[in-house]
């Protein structure tokens, strides 16, 4: 599929972490050092990566997304591994691990900043990310990006529903409306299915419990970069 929205003004939905700034990164980086350090004497750090997915991915649905279920979710892959709960000691650890969620400085993808400024003279921009919203607001005020944006959206998931509501809450026509992320899972099939049209721009650090197939969905532009959206709209 090929956008050609230069000539008509559209609709564009993005989505913030690792599309608009990098994001997971710094929780693999704090993924890496739990690893180091939890050194398993038995199991791979493959093996105990797959216990944290599979953990995380419990807590997601339980609890939502940020930082704060992150910490709860390497505190429960201690407790697992070491057959006991987490310790004091270990929970300090852990938080020490995580400081630098905290410390968090917006780091832009390449070419967002000027892409944004330029379709902004000629689409409508929207801004859609899920997560704690205490947490996703402090990333947008960082940004310096907000202004871009005629609307911002923070839900705790994305799915079809969410877009849904954000198409009747803001009356709009799915022809004409996109969303554009790095998330097959959140960014592009809830969009389809919400009858609107999706733009891929893959991470190579996106979230592994984001990735999902994307063959066989139609009404998706891929492409390898987010200056490349000048050249469709």
């Amino acid at each position: 599929m090929t956008g050609d929205g230069r000539h008509q003004r559209q609709v564009l939905i993005f989505d913030a972490d690792d599309t608009l700034w990098e994001n997971n990164i710094i929780f693999e980086r704090v993924i890496g050092d739990f690893l180091d350090w939890m050194a398993h004497p038995t199991m791979s750090r493959a093996e105990v990566r797959t216990i944290l997915d599979d953990i995380e991915a419990a807590n997601s649905i339980a609890y939502g997304y940020g930082s704060k279920v992150f910490l709860r979710s390497l505190g429960e892959c201690v407790a697992r591994l070491r057959d006991r709960p987490a310790s004091e000691d270990e929970l300090r650890r852990i938080e020490e691990l995580t400081a630098a969620f905290v410390e968090w400085r917006a780091e832009l993808i390449p070419g967002v900043a000027a892409t944004l400024a330029e379709l902004h003279t000629r689409h409508d921009l929207l801004l859609l990310t899920k997560g704690d919203h205490h947490e996703q607001q402090r990333k947008i005020d960082v940004s310096g990006l907000a202004h871009h944006f005629s609307s911002i959206h923070i839900v705790p998931e994305k799915n079809a529903g969410a877009y849904r509501r954000i198409v009747a809450e803001l009356d709009l026509a799915p022809a004409t409306t996109w969303m554009i992320g790095n998330s097959p899972k959140s960014d592009i099939i809830p969009a389809r299915e919400a009858g609107l049209n999706a733009v891929f721009i893959p991470h190579e650090h996106t979230w592994v419990l984001e990735h999902t197939d994307l063959s066989g969905h139609d009404g998706v532009l891929h492409l390898s970069g987010f200056s490349q959206l000048l050249e469709h709209f």
